[in-house]
């Protein structure tokens, strides 16, 4: 796949946008390969009408469920056709190693195809009678969804808004992340290819303060769904309650990864230098905070410094890298510089720790120790390869220090011992918990998060009805007059 022209999405039209230029940097080596003219206020104010109004959004939305299914499964075969190359350009536009490119364009396959399943399999309900009436409970569009995502993981996190947004009959207002446009408007032609309507799906990048917020308060935008940080969630929610909108947010974590003192050694070891340093630790659900029973600690310590030391940095175009660059320099100059914070607050680094002498936005795994979990290394998140040994003696103790974060996303926990995985994962406040794995998941699976790390469900069968409104249904059966009249 070529890179795409200077061209964004705009109410089924494919055009230059009306604001300032976005330049598409390879992290790898720092080259500027592509620009693409961001999306201007006025570009989502014609795209979120289009949605709203046209004649081919209303035809959408009276299919019937089988024939928009029809649609959506043509849409994964699509990106299944053209998957070596929505991954080699994902590649080149966020950095990320090619071995978890190729998984997300995978990914983004399977979501269409379940929520082609989930929609076609869809029940309305039938609800008990309890009067000379029969009710039903049906469910509806919203219309138009705005869907904000991430730059971490474009062509997954897209996919995993715009198919149940589609399943449910509505248009889509997609904004990509600024650095990393090129994989969602690649994957918008293929959405129009499959025979979705092109008014119904408009990709419009830019900066968050301009098209973002356009999106957020356009009238026509009856729910927004978003993934991001959750500084930017709190704004989104703030409009959206002058609005009375529904909105789902997928936000920050600072997850813990629990070894227990019977845990398998090579298993928990080699889970939890994935858990944090796969996607070059810029994940939601990273597990940056790695507590490490008092008793084993310096056993535990050893093998996760040696293990994270071995790990191979390098271009994401290399099938032997496991740590690829960043995103972008910047993003690399503040994980270097929370790095150095943390030395300030006292921590010793372990591994890694110093800005490798390239061109590109690489930054090493690095681990470090020494600071109490009241830090704010071990309170803020880095959304880097940046993990932080911390020792708990019982587990009293590890479960106060494991919920001690305004954030409840995800949870890691390496035990033998069934009884202990079940009351941990119970205790742990925490919207996802893995035992005994890490970061593996599921479409099938509804995601959510706790306390300031989110609001809503993304993904399961019942993702599709946060795209959808109810309504309930009252069918008089009486032949004779209400009472009340007289």
């Amino acid at each position: 796949m070529t890179v795409p022209a200077d061209e964004i999405l705009v109410a089924g039209r494919w055009r230059r946008g009306g604001g300032a230029p976005l330049a598409c940097v390879d992290p790898a080596t720092g080259e500027r390969f592509a620009v693409v003219h961001a999306a201007s206020a006025a570009d989502v104010d014609e795209a979120a009408r289009a949605a709203a109004q046209s004649p081919s959004a209303a035809a959408w939305r009276a299919l019937l469920p089988h024939e928009r299914a029809r649609v959506l499964v043509r849409v994964a075969e699509l990106i299944e056709r053209d998957a070596a190359a929505l991954a080699a350009l994902q590649t080149r536009n966020t950095g990320k190693a090619l071995r978890e490119t190729r998984a997300l364009v995978a990914s983004a396959a399977g979501t269409f195809r379940f929520y082609a399943a989930a929609l076609e399999t869809m029940e309305t309900a039938l609800t008990p009678q309890r009067g000379p009436w029969l009710t039903m409970s049906v469910y509806e569009p919203i219309g138009v969804v705005g869907a904000i995502t991430p730059w971490n993981s474009p062509v997954a996190s897209d996919a995993q808004k715009i198919a149940p947004a589609l399943a449910a009959g509505n248009g889509v207002l997609l904004k990509p992340a600024e650095p990393t446009p090129l994989v969602s408007l690649a994957l918008a032609r293929l959405v129009l290819e499959a025979g979705v309507p092109a008014e119904l799906l408009s990709v419009l990048p830019g900066p968050g303060p301009v098209v973002g917020d356009a999106i957020v308060r356009h009238p026509a935008v009856g729910k927004v769904a978003f993934t991001g940080g959750t500084s930017t969630g709190r704004a989104i929610g703030r409009i959206a309650a002058e609005k009375i909108m529904p909105v789902t947010m997928e936000l920050g974590g600072k997850s813990p990864t629990i070894v227990c003192p019977d845990a398998a050694v090579d298993q928990a070891v080699a889970g939890i230098l994935f858990g944090i340093f796969s996607s070059s630790g810029q994940s939601c659900i990273a597990g940056s905070r790695i507590f490490l029973p008092a008793s084993r600690y310096t056993e535990f310590r050893d093998l996760l410094v040696a293990g994270a030391s071995r790990l191979r940095v390098g271009p994401g175009t290399s099938e032997e890298t496991q740590v690829a660059p960043l995103a972008t320099v910047a993003h690399r100059d503040r994980v270097a510089s929370l790095v150095d914070r943390a030395r300030a607050e006292g921590a010793r680094v372990l591994c890694g720790g110093v800005v490798p002498p390239s061109a590109g936005a690489y930054y090493p795994p690095t681990l470090l120790e020494g600071l109490p979990n009241s830090s704010k290394t071990c309170q803020e998140e880095i959304f880097g390869p940046v993990g932080v040994l911390l020792p708990y003696e019982d587990e009293e103790d590890l479960v106060r220090q494991a919920n001690d974060t305004v954030y409840g996303l995800a949870c890691g926990i390496w035990t033998a011992d069934y009884r202990r995985a079940w009351r941990l994962a119970r205790r742990v406040q925490a919207g996802t918990v893995w035992i005994n794995t890490y970061k593996q998941f599921s479409i099938s699976t509804p995601f959510s998060g706790m306390k300031e790390s989110g609001l809503g469900v993304d993904k399961g069968r019942d993702g599709i009805l946060g795209y959808l409104r109810q309504k309930s249904v009252y069918w008089g059966l009486d032949d004779a007059p209400l009472p009340w009249a007289g």
